[in-house]
């Protein structure tokens, strides 16, 4: 169904209520997402993106009953990968012959994908694309936010700014709207969706906040890719992503382990009582691992200034749950940030120096060796944690 943005511009996406996997099953979607395509009707008739492709022909049909397909004169594909570019086999099928503008790489992730070769358009950051009535579409390269084939468009007089990934949140919601939504899930959604997806490119992004802003150009409506549109205050977001970029970190420290007989456990909420003793102002959070939504971690890990990660040696090693969990906090990168290991023991005890290895490797700093203890924590065992606790809070 077409949803009125501007007299001129229109929302025909789609909603996927029942989304709670994205990325195969690498990012949880508790709420749902949306797939965001727009329709521009000036004297030239332009579609921004389409929808994922389990969605294909609902999309190509729903948009035959707004507008004759024959009268798109362009296409604008910000972003190759299939949740945007989904439905593009069978509208093509359907206007095989219309342009299609993207960057240099979309072509080649395009052709990758589909293997056709469409009427494509190479742009790139500056060119423009007169759509009449005086506007025109500005192409801004966005590479490696988070593809290298991503860009953004904007349509000028009307000032919205296609931002495809960038500023966007896996929220379904048919309100839209960033004012018409609950503000706390939806910041909650966009912190989520930053530090799952965008942390490791925050340098790039630093650096392409200030380019874009140097274009000196007004935004009146953000326009994403996925979740609500921003329409009040739009620049309010494009403000945390400046602060999010610069190696984000909240008054919290989060303590996250796996345990299989629930010495380590113990270990864990002893050491989080010391946190809270040596600092009544810390936020302290305590997660087991196995029973937590692992993007949710990701986004307590980003907030926190201090990260300490739990488990018993197993198999002269740690248990997998948490050296999973190491190796995404590696790949995301993340900047100024402390850690420490702590782990019961039967025998051999390697699990402190294992994850101490790791998180070093994953570019953490690391406090110190870390906190051991054999076989279950006795009562003078659980206060060298709570001590151990303490430390960790002066660090």
């Amino acid at each position: 169904m077409k949803k009125e943005i501007k007299s001129n511009v229109s929302w025909v996406g789609k909603v996927d209520w029942e989304l709670r996997h994205f990325h195969g099953h690498e990012y949880s979607t508790h709420k749902g997402s949306t797939y965001n395509s727009y329709l521009i009707q000036e004297e030239k008739t332009v579609l921004i993106d389409t929808v994922w492709s389990p969605f294909a022909e609902e999309f190509v049909e729903n948009l035959a009953k707004e507008i004759d397909l024959q009268k798109i004169d362009y296409i604008i594909a910000n972003h190759g990968e299939v949740d945007h570019s989904g439905a593009l086999p069978a509208l093509m099928e359907r206007i095989p012959d219309t342009p299609i503008y993207c960057t240099a790489n979309a072509v080649k992730s395009l052709k990758g994908q589909y293997h056709q070769d469409w009427n494509f358009q190479v742009v790139k950051t500056g060119d423009k694309l007169d759509i009449g009535n005086g506007k025109e579409l500005i192409f801004v390269e966005m590479a490696m936010l988070h593809w290298p084939d991503s860009m953004a468009t904007y349509l000028t007089k009307d000032n919205i700014l296609f931002s495809n990934d960038a500023f966007g949140q896996h929220y379904a919601t048919e309100s839209l709207f960033n004012d018409l939504v609950d503000q706390c899930d939806l910041f909650y959604e966009s912190m989520k969706y930053y530090a799952n997806i965008l942390v490791p490119f925050s340098q790039i992004l630093r650096r392409k906040l200030d380019e874009v802003l140097a274009l000196n150009l007004p935004i009146d409506i953000i326009a994403t890719s996925h979740g609500v549109i921003w329409r009040d205050n739009p620049m309010q977001i494009v403000n945390k992503y400046v602060e999010w970029a610069n190696d984000y970190q909240e008054n919290q420290i989060t303590i996250i382990y796996d345990t299989m007989w629930n010495g380590t456990k113990r270990l864990a909420e002893k050491i989080a009582e010391g946190i809270g003793l040596a600092d009544p102002d810390v936020v302290v959070k305590i997660y087991n691992l196995p029973k937590s939504d692992v993007n949710d971690l990701i986004t307590e890990v980003f907030k926190s200034k201090t990260v300490v990660l739990g488990s018993p040696t197993f198999s002269n090693s740690i248990l997998h749950s948490v050296a999973g969990f190491i190796q995404l906090v590696k790949g995301l990168k993340f900047k100024n940030k402390k850690a420490a290991a702590f782990g019961c023991y039967g025998w051999s005890g390697e699990a402190v120096k294992v994850i101490n290895g790791l998180l070093k490797d994953a570019g953490l700093h690391i406090i110190d060796d870390g906190f051991r203890n054999q076989w279950n924590p006795d009562e003078d065992q659980q206060a060298k944690a709570l001590e151990y606790g303490m430390k960790i809070a002066k660090a």
